[in-house]
């Protein structure tokens, strides 16, 4: 793979590099996994992440990059823009924009970093477009993960939001709403319960959608090696003043 030189790294020198390393046949294979590749070099994700970590942050160039309106150049610009450099227009602006689960997963750490997660959430979930529903999904899922040092108490909301939306039949929401709920249910052992008990009352829905999503979420949060898990970072988070780290 061609790494970039010492100096700075335009746009240009991302697309001639994104040009000179794509293939059909990764093309192929991400249209398989309903990723959109009419607009796609043919990179895979795996040589883009080692990349972007060489060629550092630059909003600039990352708002050029999503211009370009290739699948690679706006996973780049993803990984590499400035997070406190990115504002709640811009977040619309790419959103109204989704094509894809990947693109959309792939953006809501950095829209979470950036410090909109409780402006963007419930806006992107009232959007009817799917991809932009299910960011707010995916922010909800990611945020669980990554921010660690926000009160379990701003989760309980997010079930509210879950179970609003549980009824979305389309598969990039359905599934989005079912990873939230799984990994705000794995959170801590204060968040398993209620989403435990919110994944239960899903599966006896009258609603295929919503009943899919809670039997999936309950098959996970019900098993002893995940239960486990949690416990063990409930102790950790204890032993260490209250402060969720990193397990």
């Amino acid at each position: 793979m061609a790494m970039p030189n010492e100096e700075p790294v335009n746009t240009d020198d991302v697309l001639k590099w994104l040009k000179a390393d794509g293939s059909n046949a990764a093309i192929e294979s991400k249209a398989r996994f309903g990723i959109k590749t009419e607009q796609a070099f043919g990179v895979p994700t795996a040589l883009l992440r080692p990349y972007a970590r060489g060629i550092g942050k630059d909003h600039e160039r990352a708002l050029e990059l999503w211009k370009t309106g290739y699948r690679e150049a706006r996973l780049i610009a993803s990984y590499t823009d400035e997070k406190a450099k990115v504002t709640e227009k811009q977040a619309r602006r790419w959103a109204a924009e989704f094509d894809s689960w990947e693109i959309v997963d792939s953006i809501a750490d950095l829209f979470i970093e950036a410090g909109h997660a409780d402006v963007l959430i419930p806006e992107f979930a009232a959007d009817e477009a799917e991809f932009t529903r299910r960011a707010a999904f995916s922010m909800i899922a990611v945020a669980a993960v990554h921010m660690k040092k926000r009160p379990d108490a701003e989760f309980l909301g997010y079930l509210d939001l879950i179970e609003a939306h549980s009824s979305d039949e389309r598969n990039f929401v359905k599934k989005a709403v079912n990873w939230a709920l799984r990994q705000i249910g794995k959170r801590s052992l204060e968040l398993h319960a209620p989403a435990l008990a919110l994944a239960e009352k899903l599966s006896a829905s009258s609603d295929k959608t919503a009943r899919w999503i809670g039997k999936d979420a309950v098959r996970e949060l019900t098993n002893q090696k995940i239960i486990t898990m949690i416990s063990q970072k409930n102790t950790a988070t204890k032993r260490d003043g209250g402060v969720q780290r990193k397990c």
